[in-house]
């Protein structure tokens, strides 16, 4: 176990703000480090987290390749302060956003009348913020059985999977070994909606003509 609590609202935040612009925690492909935050993270993060939740769907697609990736010694201290807040910069953060007027505890009527009037703008201001919709793209490998299965057939069954939040791209063939060529097919995908283990039990519902799934690239957009 690290020192580091990944089951603590604050460092979630923070971890989720660190993964805004990252697929995973260090580089450009699964780590020990991943695997090693992964395994911390007690339950599934929620959505409202929704740079956390991607990552977390993500990594966790990978599960079957944790043993070729020892995490076991991996030290996550380095990564400290930009995961762990201490207490009092959490809390006077939380007083800076709550105790915006001052805390004096005698208030006449028409103190605390524009105290509730500035309240209600902040509150309006907060909501009235656009919401970024986090979306990533995904190119997945689609291996058939043999040469004789129908690849258009594959490509076909593929782009019917259909659900809110899912986009299907380009695709080609791209020879595999022995005559056996693979389905590679891009997808746009909004991260709160569709992960990459949904994608690849779909697609591997079509075991007559499909053998295996596997991520290819999976960038953040």
């Amino acid at each position: 176990m690290s020192n580091i609590d990944f089951n603590n609202n604050h460092v979630l935040s923070n971890l989720d703000s660190y993964l805004e612009d990252k697929s995973y925690i260090e580089g450009f492909r699964l780590s020990p480090v991943d695997i090693k935050i992964f395994q911390e993270i007690k339950s599934e993060p929620l959505t409202t987290l929704p740079n956390l939740y991607r990552w977390y769907k993500h990594i966790k697609s990978y599960q079957d390749e944790f043993s070729k990736h020892p995490s076991n010694h991996v030290a996550l201290e380095k990564y400290k302060e930009i995961f762990q807040l201490n207490s009092a910069e959490n809390n006077g953060k939380v007083e800076e956003e709550i105790d915006l007027f001052g805390s004096d505890e005698e208030e006449d009527e028409e103190t605390l009348k524009l105290k509730e009037q500035r309240l209600a703008m902040y509150a309006q201001r907060k909501s009235q913020k656009t919401q970024i919709i986090a979306k990533s793209s995904i190119v997945l490998d689609v291996k058939p059985w043999d040469t004789d299965t129908d690849m258009n057939k594959i490509d076909d069954k593929v782009r019917s999977i259909k659900t809110e939040g899912l986009v299907w791209g380009k695709s080609q063939l791209v020879p595999l070994a022995y005559g056996i060529k693979k389905l590679q097919i891009t997808c746009v995908v909004e991260d709160d909606k569709v992960g990459t283990d949904y994608l690849e039990e779909k697609i591997t519902e079509f075991e007559d003509l499909v053998q295996s799934v596997d991520i290819a690239a999976f960038n953040k957009i």
